[in-house]
């Protein structure tokens, strides 16, 4: 890959349900950077691409179960938001005041990724129902319509254990490898290196969040040039591992069983 590589965030203004993200996404390429190339790798929240599929509940509608009213007052949550993350998640593994930790598709997350950030008053937003469908459906649609064959990332924020702040994690992947694996390369005095996989998609994901923002830029998206991964229409999905292949998970679930 190539180490110098450039970064253009992309201004879209207010994303609603049923807006073409893949038509704001080109316009504002063209304005911001000439429009897409071929080996572009194209990096869009998750919130907007939930938005833009129409993924936004309003918890008006919302009726809180018993179970969520008692977690929700337990951890200092919204019983409505309690609610929806209940529904959103596989499981619940514990929490913190504001938050629950959730396994959802194979990934540990807080509130199983429902956010309350950029979304309309009253409303919050799930994951997109289908994080790498949905960009490999991007990709097609800005291939169409531009003739640029690109990767594209779904990101999302997480934190990290024991690490304050958040950085960027790949959802959902199309058109690159979410991971390269390193073993079997050697080290600057010749080991063989056993267990480095590269997580290229989270690392471009983080990339992208520097210009991308958090609060009110309206800016949700990014291009990284010039990176040079191979871009392929095989390459789909985000890579993962089961819980019991997980340090963290591992560790956490040995300290339970052994209480």
């Amino acid at each position: 890959m190539n180490p110098l590589f450039e970064v253009f965030g992309l201004s879209t203004g207010i994303i609603s349900s049923n807006d073409s993200i893949s038509e704001r996404v080109i316009v504002a390429a063209k304005a911001v950077c000439g429009g897409f190339r071929d080996g572009d790798i194209l990096v869009l929240a998750e919130t907007a691409v939930a938005t833009s599929e129409g993924n936004v509940i309003r918890l008006a509608d919302i009726t809180p179960t018993p179970r969520a009213s008692h977690l929700a007052e337990k951890y200092g949550m919204d019983p409505a938001t309690t609610e929806v993350v209940l529904r959103e998640s596989d499981s619940i593994v514990g929490g913190i005041p504001g938050f629950l930790l959730c396994m959802k598709g194979g990934t540990l997350l807080p509130n199983a990724g429902v956010d309350a950030s950029n979304a309309p008053p009253g409303c919050v937003t799930p994951l997109p129902a289908n994080p790498n469908e949905s960009a490999r459906r991007i990709r097609e649609e800005i291939h169409a319509a531009t003739g640029a064959k690109i990767g594209v990332i779904i990101a999302d924020s997480r934190t990290h254990a024991m690490r304050a702040g958040c950085s960027g994690v790949a959802i959902g992947c199309a058109g690159i490898p979410s991971v390269i694996d390193d073993r079997g390369r050697s080290d600057l005095f010749g080991r063989k290196l056993e267990v480095t996989k590269r997580a290229v998609a989270d690392n471009i994901a983080s990339a992208a969040e520097l210009v991308m923002g958090e609060a009110d830029e309206c800016t949700p998206a990014a291009i990284i040039r010039g990176i040079g991964l191979p871009v392929s229409d095989e390459a789909l999905g985000v890579e993962s591992i089961a819980a019991n292949e997980c340090l963290f998970m591992g560790v956490f679930a040995r300290s339970r069983l052994g209480k």
